[in-house]
């Protein structure tokens, strides 16, 4: 994996700035994204030929107040009571869109957990481990980075925990 600076060819979002000046290695991957798409995350792992299982999409919870992100393969779903227990909450509920855009920066299907505007708990599900890399947001619908899964909670201050399901 290389680094990949900003340039015509890689697009420059707070995510890939935030990689690099952290010194974390990554590749980027934009893809032709159609904005009729159901699943941005299915059609993400569909256009880069990678199975969904490493392709993980970020999703933003309330727990009453305060914002947790939680990072899931394309092809699972949050289960909001597992999220909240893994940051010590009683219950969450799924983040208004309008929210989530304005405290993460990015527009919902382009949401990366790296580079956000401020800092929040994060959990990334354990299954990600699993994998050499994975893939997420890279801050832009049709655009994702791949990178080692340590180096995803530790650009993102995660902590992992089974977050998924079926």
């Amino acid at each position: 994996m290389s680094r990949k600076p900003a340039d015509a060819a890689v697009p420059g979002t707070p995510a890939t700035v935030a990689l690099t000046r952290a010194g974390i290695p990554f590749t980027a991957h934009p893809y032709e994204h159609d904005p009729a798409a159901p699943a941005y995350g299915l059609e993400a792992a569909e256009a880069l030929g990678v199975e969904p299982a490493r392709v993980f999409k970020t999703l933003l919870a309330d727990t009453g107040g305060t914002l947790v992100v939680g990072i899931v393969p394309v092809d699972a779903q949050l289960d909001l009571k597992a999220l909240a227990a893994a940051v010590g909450a009683k219950k969450a509920a799924m983040a208004d869109p309008k929210v989530a855009e304005r405290k993460t920066g990015y527009v919902v299907g382009g949401i990366s957990p790296i580079g956000q505007k401020a800092r929040l708990a994060t959990v990334l599900d354990e299954s990600a481990l699993e994998f050499d890399t994975v893939f997420v947001s890279g801050g832009r619908r049709g655009f994702d980075v791949e990178l080692a899964p340590a180096d995803l909670v530790r650009a993102t201050g995660a902590t992992t925990a089974v977050i998924r399901r079926r």
